[in-house]
């Protein structure tokens, strides 16, 4: 029951988030200074490292929450975000994509780190316990929900969750939220934007 509460609360949340989200319009990205908290996280990457945000100090950070067995919405938006990165030439080493799993029973770093790794070079892919990840969905607004199995196969099922990148400036405040259907050129403005503040 408490699971369930939690859930709902997180979606309201989030609903709340879009509402205000979609209020500033479809041609740039959302501006959520101030309504959402700087990066912050410990987390598990590759060969079971533990990464913390300390770990992208200088660094612009996308980052999208997802899982490797997403059959749409993950690798359209893993793409989308390594030609940003593709876009950004040289600038590229300045930014990093952080993809957050919200399978952690599937997900292992290593298989993680894989999955990111066929995209973009310097995406890192990040995965924790139930609660290490629990507690960033939350602090960021992300609803999840892991459905139940498809037949005997206890690992045969698919997680729903919010769809959106976050974008952090290089000092880790959050600066924007770009939902999955904002262009790639709407993005790349963002990021160069911030690049240049920098």
């Amino acid at each position: 029951m408490k699971n369930l509460i939690r859930l709902l609360a997180c979606l309201a949340s989030a609903c709340l988030l879009s509402v205000a989200v979609a209020a500033q319009g479809d041609s740039t990205l959302h501006k959520v200074r101030g309504f959402l908290p700087d990066l912050k996280f410990s987390l598990q990457g590759a060969g079971n490292k533990t990464v913390t945000e300390e770990n992208f100090d200088d660094k612009i950070v996308l980052m999208f929450f997802g899982y490797a067995s997403c059959p749409d919405v993950c690798p359209t938006t893993m793409a989308q975000l390594a030609q940003v990165m593709e876009e950004l030439g040289d600038d590229a080493a300045k930014v990093r994509i952080l993809f957050v799993s919200v399978d952690p029973h599937r997900d292992t770093p290593d298989v993680l780190q894989s999955y990111v790794d066929a995209f973009d070079s310097h995406a890192i892919g990040l995965t924790g316990t139930e609660k290490q990840v629990a507690d960033v969905a939350r602090r960021y607004r992300v609803a999840y929900q892991i459905e139940k199995p498809k037949g005997d196969d206890t690992a045969n099922y698919e997680v729903s969750h919010s769809r959106g990148v976050y974008v952090f400036d290089d000092a880790g405040r959050a600066r924007y939220l770009a939902a999955d259907t904002d262009a790639v050129d709407v993005l790349l403005a963002g990021v160069r934007e911030l690049l240049a503040e920098g």
